[in-house]
């Protein structure tokens, strides 16, 4: 009865403060903050907490199944302090859901200081039973930035690697979006809050060129897709490579765009703010119980 008590606690923890648990599990609060930190601190297995717990470890599989308990998995968050997240938000998913006629939408980032790593030895190919393998060792040898403006209703990318990441650079990058884009749409760029992305002479050049729209998402947010293609790039292309100097890293990527335009993967935006601010909410006031 101990072990489902305390599995209870871990449960409700979720969504309730230690309060509300004690007063519904009829325990006292102290026990129920005891548990909740203890199972913070410690990284569970099923025989950890049946040694523990002094049971056999079918039961602790059978009441972690139960209640839907997965200690070994543990998920990165961000809850953003931005004052104007909601203004943000609602602003950049409604690019995604309902983008303007006659316009694209593009979700524009940098990723900055990319390591052109140097293996000591070659990949040692996949074979029956064994996985790819790399060596640790490795020498660097420079890190470009990548500048990437996603399209994401086609998948296709515009991409430019460059040697720094200042504000002379994106305006370079924005002229290169400004030749490779029709020039009777309208172009929407999602952009993070970085200052690059706010100097004046960025400003001054866009005030230049009418039919660009800087959309800025709220600090310390996850909702830029062209994120989500720079994880896509470097499982599938820049992890296992091995590049002996920064144009070989180059090449590298601009082979890969030319690649991955040719047989484009759409990204699809299905979250509405409604069901975003509610996560948030849960988020927040999960974060708050532990206080």
């Amino acid at each position: 009865m101990r072990l489902v008590q305390r599995a209870r606690i871990f449960t409700m923890a979720a969504g309730m403060q230690s309060q509300d648990i004690a007063r519904q599990l009829r325990v006292s609060r102290p026990t129920v903050q005891l548990w909740r930190e203890r199972f913070l601190a410690t990284h569970w297995s099923t025989r950890a907490m049946a040694r523990a717990q002094g049971v056999s470890e079918a039961t602790v599989r059978r009441i972690w199944k139960r209640h839907r308990l997965k200690p070994h998995l543990a998920e990165p968050f961000k809850l953003s302090k931005d004052e104007r997240f909601y203004d943000k938000l609602q602003d950049v998913v409604g690019l995604y859901l309902n983008p303007p006629d006659k316009a694209l939408v593009l979700c524009v980032d940098e990723k900055s200081r990319i390591q052109a790593l140097e293996r000591t030895r070659p990949l040692l190919p996949l074979r029956p039973g064994l996985p790819a393998r790399q060596t640790h060792d490795y020498k660097r040898t420079g890190t470009p930035t990548l500048f990437a403006a996603l399209n994401m209703p086609d998948g296709k990318a515009i991409g430019d690697c460059m040697s720094r990441h200042r504000h002379q650079e994106f305006i370079r990058f924005l002229e290169r979006v400004d030749t490779r884009t029709s020039a009777e749409l309208d172009l929407h760029l999602i952009v993070d809050n970085y200052r690059t992305h706010k100097h004046k002479r960025v400003r001054a050049w866009l005030g230049r060129h009418p039919r660009f729209h800087l959309h800025f998402t709220p600090t310390s947010s996850w909702l830029n897709m062209v994120e989500r293609w720079f994880r896509d790039l470097t499982v599938k292309r820049l992890r296992r490579g091995s590049f002996d100097n920064v144009a070989a890293l180059e090449k590298a990527i601009e082979d890969y765009i030319a690649t991955s335009n040719q047989n484009p993967h759409m990204f699809v935006w299905v979250a509405t703010v409604e069901s975003i601010m509610r996560e948030t909410a849960k988020c927040r006031e999960a974060c708050d119980t532990l206080h």
